[in-house]
């Protein structure tokens, strides 16, 4: 007995027809056999159509569905094909860091900017890489400043998918420590990095992407902000954070100065144009969305380790005029030191200047140290610069700030209080941590009960990085002591925050203008790619029916013919029995 099951059809479905049980004649039984067949030919169309598009679904609800995972992703997809990735690299004056970064297709609005995130390696760790000493050390050697970076480039090379290569934008970015060069050695510099990298990477490199940049590119509470177009009413919108960051070499601070100025003076009005600069980070010059009015300066010779070194060049040029004068010799032996209120107590060091050597034995008097400090930062009718450099008002009832490097490190390294500004808090642990001998200190250093970054050079100088940050965040940029907004880190939401995370942003800025281009061309070419597909997919399927029908139709004609060979057959058999009957005597 024949029979026929339909395994095309769900499991909920399936069925089994034997052609005898049907109590039909055969065509009626054909009939019905057809349109089983036709039916079940239909539902697996219509089911491998799904399977093939699946369901349509808005763009704007796949991007939040892409979003919302790669918000939740700790470690970078790199198969991920639609990942744009971007390179800095940060050449400071004490060493260079390179940074790699990418971010998802722009979503297609104007008035939002590119996600831009710091990239993961599969151990979940920012894909940096930091070499020693700066690349300003090149000063007399530029020919070697491609092998410099070279092993920083490869670094980040190995981490970018090599397809994405060729579409990554490579920034080398140089700041303090090349500022400090004369142009023309900096220009040899950066002409050895725009001939021979293109060499070794293929990398989105030109001259435009290796610069020595100024101080003012190096940088839920709601504001009313007025921005400097015409006819432009104020606009609503959350509070932006300022920053403060102290290098080895320089001082940065930036902040957002949301209402317009008042200036005093046609002078003071010169001297603030210098340091207040309006950037549109928007995609469309036209939108003032994110326009952002910032006060944003640099103070060279400002960081951490220069203003020491000034310090020590006073000392000496002092101490050696003094002795010109006096009979005792202070500081030229070490049975007779100079007395250093910033260095920890007992701690004994030297400081060579030339054919002069000044020693030194630390006191550790934290007050006389701010005392000493204080005078290098240059004060003039309450500014920060001998020049008298403007600075903009700051809000301090309706602001936030955060200090990194050396802010940080001078708060977390030993003193382990990193994290929420006290001023009262940070005095007494700075003031308790120079007045401690040194021989303590080098043994807590040994049983490891400092940060682990924290070394031998973190030790000497701690005391003087602790009096020298103070008195630049009080008296320099003169924050109040009660101040209660201001956030010392090297991570923010887990994420390493670096000036060089705004400078790609910024650099990257039009990149949504050909996301937005390239959306609006997928806008007008799918309806018809799609309706043509429909159109050939019905009629790949009515070419199957057809072609079922045929070879159904093709076996009834057989059936029949065969049915009426039988009959004949039968007929002639029973002639053949009636003459067989009728020869019979």
């Amino acid at each position: 007995m024949a029979r026929i099951t339909f395994s095309c059809l769900p499991a909920s479905w399936y069925c089994s027809v034997s052609l005898l049980s049907l109590g039909c004649a055969p065509r009626q039984r054909l009939l019905l056999l057809l349109l089983l067949l036709i039916t079940s030919t239909l539902l697996f169309l219509g089911t491998y159509q799904r399977q093939l598009w699946g369901p349509q679904r808005r763009p704007g609800s796949r991007v939040n569905k892409y979003l919302s995972v790669a918000e939740s992703m700790e470690a970078t997809d790199v198969l991920n094909p639609a990942l744009n990735y971007g390179i800095v690299v940060d050449c400071g004056s004490s060493g260079s860091r390179v940074f790699v970064y990418y971010w998802p297709p722009h979503n297609g609005n104007p008035h939002t900017l590119l996600d831009i995130r710091q990239m993961r390696d599969h151990d979940h760790k920012p894909v940096v890489k930091k070499i020693k000493p700066g690349i300003s050390t090149l000063a007399k050697t530029p020919t070697r400043a491609s092998d410099y970076l070279h092993p920083l480039l490869s670094f980040a090379a190995a981490h970018v998918p090599k397809s994405k290569h060729k579409e990554t934008p490579l920034y080398i970015l140089c700041t303090a420590g090349m500022r400090l060069l004369p142009e023309s050695q900096q220009a040899a510099i950066l002409e050895d990095l725009v001939t021979d990298v293109p060499l070794e990477f293929d990398f989105l490199f030109s001259s435009s992407h290796a610069e020595v940049i100024s101080g003012k590119q190096e940088e839920d509470a709601t504001v009313e902000v007025t921005t400097g177009s015409q006819n432009q009413r104020p606009i609503s919108r959350r509070r932006t954070v300022g920053i403060m960051d102290m290098g080895g070499a320089s001082l940065q601070i930036a902040y957002e100065v949301p209402s317009a100025i008042t200036f005093n003076s046609p002078e003071e009005e010169e001297a603030g144009k210098s340091v207040l600069a309006e950037f549109n980070l928007g995609c469309d010059v036209e939108h003032t969305q994110h326009v952002y009015r910032v006060y944003v300066t640099t103070f060279l010779g400002f960081g951490g380790n220069m203003a020491r070194q000034r310090y020590e060049d006073q000392l000496v040029n002092k101490t050696f005029a003094k002795n010109r004068f006096l009979t005792a010799q202070t500081g030229l032996s070490e049975e007779k030191p100079y007395l250093d209120p910033c260095l920890p107590v007992g701690l004994s060091e030297s400081v060579v200047r030339g054919n002069h050597t000044l020693h030194l034995r630390g006191q550790g008097d934290w007050a006389r140290c701010q005392e000493a400090v204080q005078p290098f930062l240059g004060l003039h009718n309450g500014t920060m610069s001998p020049g008298g450099i403007y600075q903009a008002p700051i809000n301090f009832s309706n602001s936030e700030f955060y200090g990194f490097s050396e802010f940080y490190y001078c708060m977390e390294d030993v003193l382990r209080i990193g994290g929420q500004y006290d001023s009262d808090k940070y005095s007494r642990a700075a003031k308790d941590y120079c007045s401690t001998k040194w021989s303590t200190l080098k043994q807590r250093l040994d049983d490891q009960l400092f940060a682990q970054q924290a070394d031998i050079s973190r030790l000497k100088y701690q005391c003087f990085k602790s009096a020298w940050m103070y008195e630049v965040l009080h008296s320099g940029f003169r924050f109040p002591t009660d101040y209660p907004s201001l956030k010392t880190a090297q991570l923010v939401y887990d994420k390493e925050v670096q000036w060089t995370l705004g400078a790609i942003l910024f650099k990257t800025r039009f990149l949504p203008l050909r996301d937005l281009q390239q959306e609006t061309l997928r806008q007008s070419h799918p309806s018809w790619l799609r309706s043509s597909f429909v159109y050939n997919h019905h009629l790949f399927s009515l070419c199957i029916l057809v072609v079922v029908l045929a070879i159904l139709l093709y076996i009834l004609r057989l059936r029949r013919i065969h049915q009426r060979e039988q009959r004949q057959a039968e007929a002639l058999n029973l002639l053949w029995a009636e003459e067989g009957e009728a020869l019979l005597p």
